[in-house]
């Protein structure tokens, strides 16, 4: 939903409607108080690097293991796309 509301907000922006961009961001900051704590980039890589000894991932054949532990893992509190890529910088050189 908030993804959604961002989309909304450049949107108005860019069309000159202050007035509907200012109503998604009180809706994204009443959604924000729902959402569970984003993960720093520390905390993201350490959970890489903990997903991929878990599975013994060796390379970039293993990414769907590793991707698959980290998803239900990260779930809601990071970019999962962000992610991916971050996990195949490890994997393409093991």
């Amino acid at each position: 939903m908030q993804k959604q509301r961002r989309d909304s907000i450049s949107q108005y922006e860019a069309a000159g409607r202050q007035d509907l961009a200012d109503v998604e961001k009180a809706e994204m900051a009443v959604l924000g108080a729902y959402m569970p704590q984003a993960l720093s980039a520390e905390e993201v890589a350490a959970e890489i690097d903990a997903a991929i000894a878990q599975t013994g991932a060796g390379g970039p054949s293993d990414m769907g293991k590793v991707m698959g532990v980290l998803k239900v893992k990260l779930a809601g509190r990071t970019d999962l796309g962000q992610v991916s890529g971050l996990v195949k910088q490890p994997l393409s050189k093991g």
